[in-house]
């Protein structure tokens, strides 16, 4: 989807109408209106979407779609086998960036010890992928260390039991192929919260799931680590074997990240680019073998 994204992206498209019509004329168009709603509004010309449909009839005619239309099942039974779900894994270690870990690079956080006496997962996300991130944990830790999870702790819990650190997992809602645009780009309540009552009670570890950069600087000085784990797909494994030191931090940022929304929009080279985090940056660890 790109619709009224675009009106973020580049002052120079700020009417509506000039940013569905770049974005017909391209091929795409808006999720949440049909091109016919446009084209009875007189918004985009018909000549511009046949023209957009008859690239898309090229390109289908030019790959063979034409003459051979219906799916080649005959490779069915890979999908989603282990060698793709290890790609996928590998796809998602390269993509993490570490954005902050610990107060200093003489005390990190990261990569996490596999064994404690009791960890506590927490979050709107750390549940709910195929393979979830929570599962992963289960998966890597010693067999010796308890992890709880509770999505949204009170302050009750947390003293009720006594926790090594927190791995914190929240985000944006999911909005694939739905109204995608924010106008204050933050992560909704109650994530905030847990972020807060975790961070501030014990060692945490707050891990981003998002498809952009989102508000992060009021919840900064309470973090001992943060991970942008972007979107990870099915693999929260991917996400994990990192954390823990299987693999090593690699991954830099691809975009700038903001520190408040009235900076926007904001690129290398402006004159007043102050980031919270600077276009292309990432912290790195290695290896923990000894784990």
């Amino acid at each position: 989807m790109v619709g009224n994204n675009l009106l973020y992206r580049s002052p120079q498209m700020a009417p509506t109408v000039d940013a569905r019509k770049l974005t017909s004329h391209q091929g795409v168009v808006e999720g949440s209106r049909s091109p016919s709603d446009d084209s009875e509004e007189n918004i985009i010309p018909m000549s511009i979407i046949d023209d957009a449909v008859k690239r898309i009839l090229k390109v289908k005619f030019a790959i063979g779609l034409s003459e051979d239309p219906l799916a080649n099942k005959s490779l069915v039974d890979q999908l989603g086998s282990q060698e793709h779900r290890e790609l996928a894994s590998e796809a998602i270690r390269n993509s993490l960036v570490l954005l902050k870990n610990g107060e200093s690079a003489d005390e990190p956080l990261l990569p996490l010890p596999k064994k404690s006496s009791k960890k506590l997962v927490a979050g709107s996300h750390a549940d709910n992928l195929d393979t979830t991130i929570l599962t992963a944990i289960k998966n890597i830790i010693d067999p010796q260390t308890e992890v709880l999870y509770e999505e949204n702790p009170n302050s009750n819990y947390m003293k009720s039991n006594n926790f090594s650190y927190s791995i914190v997992v929240v985000g944006e809602h999911q909005y694939a192929e739905t109204f995608d645009d924010s106008l204050n780009l933050t992560i909704l309540e109650p994530r905030p919260s847990t972020i807060y009552n975790l961070c501030g009670a014990m060692k945490c570890v707050v891990v981003v799931i998002s498809g952009r950069p989102v508000v992060m600087q009021p919840h900064i000085p309470l973090m001992d680590a943060l991970v942008a784990a972007w979107l990870p797909g099915n693999e929260g494994q991917g996400v994990i074997d990192v954390i823990f030191g299987d693999y090593g931090f690699t991954g830099k940022l691809s975009r700038t990240w903001f520190r408040t929304i009235d900076q926007l929009p904001m690129n290398v080279g402006d004159p007043h680019y102050d980031p919270l985090f600077l276009f292309g940056f990432g912290l790195t660890t290695k290896p923990f073998q000894n784990n």
